[in-house]
């Protein structure tokens, strides 16, 4: 396995991507989401990049990239067409032992960016090594089929309820025998039709009645 797959927290981390095409948009709107702080050098922004430099969502350098932009930043895409700033940043950030991706150039980059599936706190990263981006994105697409937006609501409870079991008068086997009861439970397909009658007499069943359902978000 040439690869080891990881999910990193980037909440306030310095991240800089180089390219404000499509490609670039779509690096820097996982970045922000992900609550990074994210520097775009490049001439030119898409429009809805544009949008974010002006809501300072981003800062914006509008030039071409420099020796020396990748200091301090602790990720960075180069999400430009252009070989010469591909080699540049690929060598700054060998020397620097940062992170860097050269998008279409696997031999360049410190990592790889999987194709996502995203539904709430449920994150599905899928990732072909590098060998077929376009299978990766046929997996990508068939996986958003099955994993609807059920599954963030899903999550949503399932969270809410963790933190009442921990903080509740459950026995450590009683807190088991009921996360594992739900998740093997018609709670998803229940949020997935609507069906909160059924959902609630579910998790009585499951909670016991005798237990207050009084603060989980269903």
């Amino acid at each position: 396995m040439r690869y080891y797959p990881i999910f990193l927290d980037l909440r306030g981390r310095r991240c800089l991507v180089v390219g404000g095409g499509e490609v670039g948009q779509r690096k820097v709107e996982g970045l922000v989401e992900a609550g990074a702080k994210v520097t775009v050098i490049s001439p030119d922004l898409t429009p809805s990049l544009c949008s974010l430099a002006k809501r300072k969502k981003i800062v914006h350098l509008s030039r071409r990239y420099r020796k020396g932009d990748l200091k301090g930043h602790f990720l960075a895409y180069a999400a430009t067409s252009d070989a010469s700033t591909q080699r540049l940043m690929a060598s700054e950030a060998r020397r620097g032992d940062l992170l860097i991706n050269v998008v279409d150039r696997p031999a360049l980059c410190r990592f790889i960016a999987p194709a996502i599936v995203r539904r709430g706190d449920l994150i599905i990263a899928i990732s072909t090594s590098g060998a077929s981006p376009a299978l990766a994105k046929k997996l990508r697409q068939e996986l958003e089929q099955i994993f609807g937006p059920e599954y963030a609501a899903a999550l949503k409870f399932l969270r809410s309820l963790r933190k009442k079991l921990m903080t509740g008068s459950f026995s450590p086997s009683e807190r088991q025998r009921i996360s594992t009861d739900l998740v093997h439970s018609s709670l998803v397909s229940y949020l997935r039709e609507g069906k909160k009658g059924k959902l609630t007499r579910l998790l009585k069943r499951i909670l016991g009645r005798k237990r207050r359902l009084s603060g989980l978000r269903i």
